[in-house]
């Protein structure tokens, strides 16, 4: 018997005509389309990440906002954007230039469609970056992008090659276990909601971090 090819809708559309554009939790100076108990993402199959605002992404964000020197007039890239949220932001601060970068072509739209209500621009880039050589952006910033062990090690590997050309690495996360922490400098703190945490429930603790370059072997003294 063949299999039945699951034919997915035109990612826009679907966003428009199923998710609703309200303030992102926690985040009211950016409106996201937002996922709700109607919104039928399960014909989607995969997980509509992008749907959500998740704690390292929301931390990230948040820290822009509040810290907008971080992204002023720079050149940024937000990787694994899902929402876009923490490009969206990058742009409400001042960024010269940003780059929304996912490989999923659902995220993109989201971001495309989520920029154009908060009234900023971006670029959104469909590929995985992380295959190519480091870009040519002053910032990277990254939420929530160690949730598994290989993701983890690959994007640990690709960021230890940015720092090296110079560009300055970003990490939002609530603290997930494959966090590289040896390499990352804790900058802030915020109280934020992880995705699946209701509004009845104490707020996590997303953490802003600096990727920082490994540090070299210590000299021997003959």
């Amino acid at each position: 018997m063949l299999g039945v090819r699951r034919t997915l809708p035109e990612p826009a559309a679907f966003i428009r005509e199923n998710l609703r554009p309200s303030p992102a939790p926690m985040l009211p100076e950016i409106t996201l389309f937002q996922a709700h108990p109607g919104s039928g993402l399960a014909r989607l199959g995969a997980t509509p990440y992008w749907a959500y605002l998740w704690a390292g992404g929301a931390a990230l964000a948040r820290h822009i906002l509040q810290t907008p020197e971080v992204a002023r007039g720079l050149c940024v890239l937000d990787l694994g954007a899902g929402s876009g949220v923490v490009g969206i932001a990058a742009a409400k601060a001042g960024a010269r230039r940003v780059i929304c970068a996912d490989t999923n072509p659902f995220s993109t739209a989201a971001s495309a469609l989520n920029a154009d209500i908060n009234g900023v621009v971006i670029e959104v880039w469909g590929e995985d970056v992380t295959r190519r050589p480091p870009p040519e952006v002053d910032l990277i910033a990254a939420g929530d992008v160690f949730y598994a062990a290989d993701v983890g090690a690959r994007m640990a590997r690709w960021f230890d090659r940015c720092t090296s050309a110079g560009i300055a690495v970003l990490v939002g996360d609530p603290g997930r276990k494959h966090l590289p922490r040896r390499r990352l400098q804790l900058l802030a703190e915020y109280p934020v909601r992880d995705f699946g945490e209701g509004e009845g429930r104490p707020a996590t603790h997303g953490m802003v971090f600096a990727f920082t370059s490994p540090q070299p072997p210590e000299a021997v003294v003959p």
